[in-house]
């Protein structure tokens, strides 16, 4: 049979995509056992219930309605959604936990049928764009912060989830409609299928690369974008964002040493995201910088990234980005655990060390933008400089 659609959440069920022809009977046990009480399959693609064996989970006094689903062009937009009410961090975070627990599985799969030669259709992500999307709605900072602690085995198909989630918190800030705002989480999930095609001796390389292995990593943005055209599906943003997210505004990038406005917004957008995500990250072969550090530093990169698109970047993740190590006026170390969207100098903090006393002191929040504060940031600290191992421990307890 070839599945169309699952009943409820995309969380329920263990599939990166809703749609596919189901041959394989650990598919089908994997549906069994998600629980998932209801699905739709497509007649013209594959068997009804009368060609099919019986299975014993089918009640057939309510089968689903005697009629074909036609596939949904990928030009057509989908139907506009109610935006999200608020919700405050830690209630996201409950949310955002799960829905990387089920984008890790989900992007893995994706990845895999890659390499086993099967095609990729985008529209099958939809789903999972569409969580990450209305979890970043709802509060930008929660699955934005919290996908920043992925595992180093992780990298590889979590930093794909971390830049969709970035590309949305972005679309948001430049004030991009839906349809803009949907290309974009799309391009950033997808913006690195390439690399499920590149040898994973050299992927998963636990050091630096030599110069020849440099080169073939950076066949991976053509390959991706091949997979993707050949797929269907995929809009020309998506192939955009896939072929260009490594140009730069000096013309230095690859794989078309594209120049300033040469490289599409979303290209320039891709490009702030995945390297923000890559060098906040723990990698196998090097520990991710400070966030606070690493927006300083990418701030300092003349010729890199668009100055505009950056700033909005900034803007988006705030100035001092959750978990950012941070010194305060009154001489004590804190890690930024909340921000304030109208209010992006003033986050909640966790103060947690004295420079007077040079020693760990008992942990407290402070609301910056309080009508009691008398505090403020002053600088932004290294975390490398100081040897604190526990930093993403406290703003994620907090």
């Amino acid at each position: 049979m070839y599945v169309h659609k699952f009943e409820g959440s995309w969380l329920n069920h263990p599939f990166w995509r809703s749609a596919f022809l189901l041959e394989d009977s650990k598919d089908l046990d994997a549906i069994k056992a998600s629980g998932v009480s209801e699905l739709w399959i497509d007649l013209s693609r594959g068997c009804g219930l009368e060609e099919a064996a019986p299975v014993a989970a089918v009640q057939p006094e309510s089968p689903p309605e005697p009629q074909s689903v036609a596939p949904v062009p990928a030009s057509v937009p989908a139907p506009a959604a109610v935006r999200p009410a608020g919700t405050s961090m830690s209630q996201e975070l409950v949310q955002a936990k799960r829905i990387l627990m089920q984008s890790r599985e989900a992007v893995t799969s994706l990845f895999n049928d890659v390499r086993l030669g099967k095609a990729i259709d985008v529209n099958g992500a939809l789903p999972l764009v569409e969580e990450v999307t209305s979890s970043v709605m709802r509060n930008p900072g929660a699955l934005v912060s919290i996908v920043r602690l992925k595992n180093r085995d992780d990298y590889t198909y979590m930093h794909s989830v971390a830049v969709c989630a970035l590309m949305v918190a972005l679309a948001r800030q430049l004030g991009l409609d839906e349809a803009q705002s949907r290309d974009a989480a799309m391009g950033g999930l997808m913006h690195d299928l390439g690399k499920a095609l590149m040898p994973l001796d050299v992927l998963n390389k636990p050091g630096s690369l030599t110069e020849d292995e440099y080169g073939i990593m950076k066949r991976h943005p053509e390959a991706g974008w091949k997979l993707l055209k050949e797929g269907g599906g995929a809009t020309a943003a998506t192939l955009d964002i896939a072929l260009h997210h490594h140009e730069k505004i000096d013309g230095s990038g690859y794989p078309h040493r594209l120049k300033n406005t040469d490289i599409t917004l979303m290209a320039r957008m891709g490009a702030v995201c995945d390297v923000y995500d890559a060098i906040t990250s723990n990698r196998p072969y090097k520990a991710g910088w400070d966030p606070g550090t690493s927006i300083r530093r990418m701030n300092s990169w003349a010729g890199h990234f668009d100055p505009v698109i950056l700033k909005a970047f900034i803007r988006s993740i705030g100035i001092y980005p959750v978990g950012s190590l941070v010194r305060l006026e009154s001489g004590r170390l804190a890690v930024v655990t909340e921000q304030h969207e109208s209010s992006l100098l003033t986050p909640k903090v966790t103060v947690f060390f004295s420079l007077k006393s040079n020693e760990p002191i008992s942990r407290q929040v402070l609301d910056l933008a309080g009508r009691h504060s008398h505090e403020k940031i002053v600088a932004v600290e290294d975390k490398e400089k100081w040897g604190f191992k526990y930093l993403d421990e406290i703003w994620s307890e907090a």
